[in-house]
């Protein structure tokens, strides 16, 4: 992928494709907060915890500051502790010997092994178990650990992040997650923000993956519009970049009428405007026309992806006048530049003459 830049990895692991710094934190303020404090942590050997939810970008920025630090030559071991079970998972981490169990039919190294001079990423730590959290941070205190069925101890030098999607001093006060360990994993916390706290960020990250899943797919795709986008930079995206990724990807291998936002899109609208009214308090009128708004935004959005953007027929599945639509889809911001430039009455001139005009 044109941008993206390739790190060499001696392992078993695929060599890791990153996208470009711009695109990982773009422009906000949350995300350039983020890279400042990344940036000076990546040629130390400190526990990192990255914290934020599903789909805002945790492992790639875990595999940015594995890429930028010393052991950027060594592998980048990942182990989502919430995709393995667990029993599996302390065989997964630490390996096991012959005869360890039923089943252990030869010895194996664990992928703490593996991250020997690398990095080891525990994805989704606050599912990790109890009696495993106890043996986690015991190696995490002096680099030691045994095997299953090994009284021999073994000493690994890696470096540790660890990233959860879920508030650990709450899981800490329900009895679910050693204080002790938190302590030790939380000495630098990067907080990565959802995707509708940096909106400005988006049309990149857009245009990213679109020339991204073009090349994936063999498959030219129509650029996004000036007014798509800053649709999409008002929804509230519960998905985060995952979500995003994915409507992208749908639109390069539909086309222009693939839909990628799904679910009722008036409902998507970010929240996050309401707290930028200066705080103080909203009439009701204003409220209640903006609602109105939104809803009325919500079914022309759908009408014309359910007519593949032949705005005359969504005009005749409305029930409104076709001039009447067109303003309403500039109102809405869902046209294209070029489209702008035509007003209802020329539309109306050239009639179904004009091909672009449906």
């Amino acid at each position: 992928m044109p941008g993206e830049k390739k790190r060499k990895n001696k392992g078993t692991e695929p060599i890791d494709l990153l996208p470009p710094d711009d695109v990982i934190f773009g422009r906000s303020a949350a995300m350039q907060q983020v890279r400042r404090l990344a940036t000076r942590i990546c040629a130390t050997n400190v526990p990192v915890l990255l914290n934020g939810n599903g789909g805002t970008g945790k492992e790639v920025l875990a595999r940015w500051i594995h890429a930028h630090s010393p052991w950027g030559n060594g592998q980048f071991v990942k182990v989502n502790c919430a995709a393995i079970p667990g029993a599996l998972l302390e065989s997964e981490l630490f390996g096991y010997e012959k005869g360890a169990f039923t089943g252990a039919h030869g010895s194996k190294p664990g992928r703490v092994e593996f991250a020997h001079n690398g990095t080891l990423f525990l994805d989704e730590i606050a599912d990790l178990g109890l009696g495993l959290q106890s043996k986690l941070l015991q190696f995490l205190q002096d680099g030691r650990f045994s095997r299953i069925g090994d009284e021999s101890e073994r000493v690994v030098e890696a470096r540790f992040i660890c990233a959860t999607s879920k508030n650990l001093e709450e899981e800490i006060d329900l009895g679910r997650f050693r204080a002790d360990l938190y302590y030790r994993i939380n000495v630098v916390r990067l907080r990565l923000p959802r995707l509708s706290e940096r909106g400005e960020d988006i049309p990149l990250m857009a245009e990213y993956f679109r020339a991204q899943f073009q090349e994936k797919f063999s498959k030219q795709s129509e650029p996004l519009s000036a007014g798509m986008l800053n649709y999409l930079q008002k929804l509230d995206w519960p998905g985060n970049i995952r979500e995003l990724s994915n409507g992208i990807a749908r639109h390069v291998l539909i086309g222009a009428g693939a839909q990628i936002v799904q679910g009722p899109v008036g409902e998507r609208i970010d929240q996050g405007r309401e707290s930028s009214r200066d705080g103080g308090i909203v009439p009701l009128k204003q409220l209640a026309r903006e609602a109105v708004r939104e809803k009325e935004r919500s079914f022309i959005f759908e009408a014309l992806q359910a007519n593949q953007w032949n705005r005359r027929k969504a005009a005749q599945a409305l029930k409104i006048s076709y001039r009447a639509l067109i303003y309403k889809i500039r109102d809405a911001g869902l046209l294209a530049r070029r489209d702008e430039d035509l007003t209802p009455s020329r539309e109306k001139a050239a009639g179904h003459s004009h091909p672009s005009a449906d």
